[in-house]
């Protein structure tokens, strides 16, 4: 017996119900039809309702996965414009040259990747007839991300349109030469080709995201119109697994970028086999996708399939697809009609009576060869929706076969990946697949033939035509000539040269205080992009806010709480401040695409990415590298800098390595200033190099990587010292002698040189005194600027002396005649200043904070490490002693005496 005072389920309901009767009536209804019906005819009567319910703009949540059937159906598809014959055709060569030039290559070992470029080569040909802009068409053109193991493809198609020739074909994957093409898509290796470096998985993604987002920020600003320009990103499915790939879904759904399109190359296989074998990759993107916000499309069958979905009067058809796991998928392209039969259609009996209306060469027709993106007509109707969809971003979800045309040696195999090269025999199937004219002879010694119909074939006048309709070749990168950018007012920089007097002052907020200087310039101010992973308070540029806005293309439709506020969170519509939440990755996206905007879009942007220490190289470093790959220009600033400089922090924030990974990368210039003046000469003579006129050989294209610190401390005058712009700009100078420090060493007092770095100094300033003042001995300062690049000026030095060339390291030349050992210390692992000891002549010995971080004040963590002035003194007695030019006893009276 029902209780009369339990509560009933729709008591517990959240949702008003001002009609109850109605409601029961609708869900008797659907008990009734699942009754009838069965529950397959309920749920399609229910997902119909949804579709209507979400097309007439009904507010509900979204539906997230559709039917596995194509979103546009056979009826709905645009005629494709153009001749598809011609286009048979021109696809056929440059499947052709593709796997020739692997297979060619292999003789030498460098490897190769076949499958996945035979998967995408519609989805690739279909852009560049109909769809990719390219540099001479309005705005900038398109933007290409490439997936990196088609590159043989794209270079296939520059060999067939004449922008390469065979030899270079022949070259591939052989660079030394000078003559070779890259393995991948890689700017600084062939620069007039590829603009975006995307093997390394999951970073092009996440870069054609911020870039179709920087493209907005460039128009919002006035910059320029990029209206025009369109963001393709084609990916691997299984690339999708990588974090960094989905990371910035909703950004680009919540920015409403359409001028952005995925298209992930669903052939359901990665490196070592399937995706997901017992699940279904493509509904969970879509779900995914549907989930961020947005438009999803999804094209996984070819016309063959038409004639079996008209049969399907039950809808078993589709629930047997949407039941059957991709590894089946894979493994029915590999099997025979009579396995299919049974395995695919053999277990309901509408599927079974379909069956018998199938001849086999149908049924093989459809599961080994018919997929939606092996279709001209099928990918055309896809791109055509994905550029005309507004107010989202477009994915297209596109079904393929790896090692589709191949052969039944490739198609669908586990180890395709990995397969390098073709047999005579098996590049004689595929040309007679293809229909090309290549006769047996031309296979001189085994060796397979590249393909070309001829400069002034039908094939090569189309595609020439089609790129020239479309604004000139593609893919493209070009630099267009750009004036360089006046140098800022001297007084932005001269102003740091007479010091803080007794008021004390960061390195971190020196830096601040100069971007605001330089962001007023009105030559070249508008061109600043200052990026921040919302630690702009931590750094002290609130102040920004107000003045230069936080970039956002909604504007601000909010009252902010601190509107009564002097520096009041202000957003604008062309804001300039980029503060993208708590997501390094994101800011080194944004970074990159600011970074090569000179390129991109023929305009010279200067951005500025400020980040916690610790969450720069640590997190990002591979983006570091796409940034060099990239031949980007900018400063990247590691703030609150070093391993003892965090009062509380710890572990997990003390910064002690950042600049050892920074050295690995060639194109950043890396600098651990120790004063405000050293900051300003550094970004001074960052500014001339990357953005001003270059000098004779000078690589414009590097980066730099400043370390600045959040201890106020005060700053001192700029010294008069000879060279020491120099200096600065090379990573070494004598910041002051004993004598120039005021300290009068007795006569013929022991010498030592201390060389010290960012925040570091400040502890060799105070073992000077101490030395001298307890201990009699004299010690000068030097202020190491950039550990990285003196060993950079040594190791240059060392290779011209392999060419018979005698260059000084600058290191030795400053050096040079200084008295006494060497002691060189640094708020970082000994290895960064240990960088340069093979090029210092005197004796050399280093400190340095090795090991974890942990939480204590700053005097606390400097004696756990052994950095501190004491411990330097204790150091260099340690080395005069070795040398016999203090008493050993000096060194344990020390260590008693500051009780290390």
């Amino acid at each position: 017996m029902t209780d009369p005072n339990a509560i009933q389920p729709s008591e517990l309901d959240q949702l008003p119900d001002r009609d109850p009767e109605e409601t029961a009536e609708w869900q008797a209804s659907l008990d009734a039809v699942t009754e009838a019906a069965g529950p397959h005819r309920a749920a399609y009567l229910m997902r119909r309702t949804l579709e209507r319910a979400e097309g007439a703009g009904i507010a509900l949540p979204k539906l997230l996965e559709t039917d596995y059937v194509n979103s546009i159906p056979t009826a709905a598809e645009p005629a494709v414009p153009g001749d598809e014959a011609m286009e048979q055709r021109i696809t056929a060569w440059n499947r052709w040259n593709a796997a020739a030039m692997v297979t060619r290559g292999s003789k030498y070992g460098v490897g190769g990747h076949i499958a996945t470029f035979a998967s995408a080569a519609w989805l690739y040909e279909t852009g560049f007839n109909h769809f990719f802009k390219g540099k001479e068409a309005d705005g900038s053109g398109d933007q290409l991300y490439i997936q990196g193991h088609a590159s043989p493809g794209i270079y296939a198609r520059a060999f067939l349109d004449g922008r390469l020739n065979e030899e270079q074909l022949d070259n591939f994957r052989r660079e030394s030469g000078g003559n070779g093409l890259p393995s991948y898509p890689h700017p600084r290796r062939l620069p007039w080709l590829w603009e975006f470096p995307t093997v390394s998985m999951g970073l092009g993604p996440l870069s054609a995201i911020y870039q179709a987002r920087f493209n907005r920020y460039l128009t919002n600003r006035g910059i320029k119109d990029t209206s025009a320009s369109h963001v393709w990103a084609f990916l691997g499915d299984g690339e999708m697994d990588e974090p960094e790939s989905t990371a910035a879904l909703a950004l680009a759904a919540r920015e409403e970028l359409d001028n952005l399109t995925f298209v992930i190359n669903c052939n359901l296989q990665r490196l070592d086999g399937p995706v997901r074998a017992n699940f279904k990759i493509v509904q969970e993107l879509e779900a995914q996708f549907r989930g961020a916000g947005w438009n999803v499309i999804k094209t996984l069958w070819g016309t063959a399939w038409d004639e079996l979905f008209r049969l399907d009067t039950t809808g078993a058809l589709v629930r047997r697809l949407r039941q059957v796991p991709d590894a089946q998928i894979q493994t029915y392209q590999t099997r025979d009609a009579a396995y299919i039969r049974q395995d695919f259609f053999g277990g309901d009996p509408a599927l079974a009576e379909m069956a018998k209306l199938l001849s086999d060469d149908k049924i093989l027709e459809c599961f080994h060869f018919s997929r939606g993106g092996h279709e001209a007509r099928k990918v055309y109707a896809a791109y055509k929706a994905a550029v005309e969809h507004k107010g989202a971003p477009t994915v297209i979800l596109a079904q393929t076969v790896k090692g589709h045309t191949l052969g039944e040696g490739f198609a669908s195999k586990n180890a395709n990946h990995q397969m390098k090269k073709l047999t005579v025999d098996e590049f004689k199937n595929m040309r007679d697949l293809l229909g090309l004219p290549i006769k047996d002879s031309d296979f001189v010694d085994g060796v397979v033939p590249y393909g070309h119909p001829g400069a002034d074939s039908p094939e090569v006048r189309y595609l020439q035509e089609r790129r020239a309709a479309l604004g000139g070749p593609a893919p493209a990168r070009r630099v267009h000539p750009v004036a360089p950018l006046p140098a800022p007012a001297e007084k932005a920089f001269a102003s740091f040269d007479k010091g803080s007097g007794s008021q004390n002052v960061a390195t971190t907020m020196a830096f601040v205080r100069l971007v605001k200087d330089l962001v007023r310039d009105k030559e070249t101010g508008k061109r600043w992009v200052p990026i921040v992973p919302d630690e702009a308070r931590t750094f002290g540029m609130e102040s920004l806010f107000p003045s230069l806005g936080i970039y956002s293309p909604k504007g601000q439709t909010y009252e902010p709480v601190d509107r009564d506020q002097l520096m009041y969170y202000k957003e604008a519509q062309n804001g300039q401040i980029l503060n993208e939440g708590i997501t390094e990755a994101g800011s080194m996206a944004d970074f990159i695409a600011a970074s090569t905007s000179y390129a991109t879009h023929g305009e010279t942007m200067i951005p500025f990415y400020i980040f916690y220490s610790m969450f720069g190289w640590q997190r990002t470093a591979d983006q570091m590298w796409q940034l060099g790959d990239q031949l980007g220009r900018g400063f990247l600033v590691g703030a609150t800098a070093g391993r003892t400089t965090l009062t509380g922090e710890g572990l997990q924030h003390a910064d002690g390595h950042s600049p050892v990974i920074a050295a690995t990368n060639p194109a950043a210039l890396t600098y651990d200033p120790a004063f405000a003046y050293e900051v300003a000469a550094i970004v001074k003579e960052g500014l001339r190099r990357m953005y001003g006129e270059a000098a004779p050989g000078e690589d414009q294209n590097v980066f730099y990587y400043l370390t600045v610190y959040n201890e106020p401390l005060p700053q001192p005058a700029k010294p008069s010292v000879d060279g020491i712009d120099e200096g600065i700009v090379k990573g070494l100078y004598r910041f002051n002698t004993a004598e120039s420090a005021g300290i009068t060493p007795p006569a013929n007092a022991p010498r030592i040189q201390l060389l010290g770095s960012g925040t570091a100094i400040h502890w060799a300033l105070k073992a000077q005194q101490l030395l001298a003042e307890e201990w009699g001995v004299a010690a000068d300062v030097w202020s190491a600027t950039s550990w990285s690049e003196l060993r950079r000026d040594a190791l240059e030095a060392d290779e011209a002396l392999l060419r018979g060339e005698e260059r000084m390291p600058f290191v030795r030349q400053a050096l040079q005649g200084a008295e006494g050992p060497v002691l060189a210390v640094s708020d970082y692992m000994r290895q960064v200043p240990d960088q340069i000891a093979q090029w210092v002549e005197q004796d050399w010995s280093s400190l340095g904070a090795d090991g974890f971080g942990l939480s204590d004040t700053r005097e606390a963590a400097r004696r756990h490490f052994g950095v501190d002035a004491e411990s330097i003194v204790v150091a260099a007695l340690a080395q005069l002693a070795k040398r016999g030019e203090v008493k050993a006893t000096a060194v344990k009276e020390a260590r008693a005496k500051y009780g290390l």
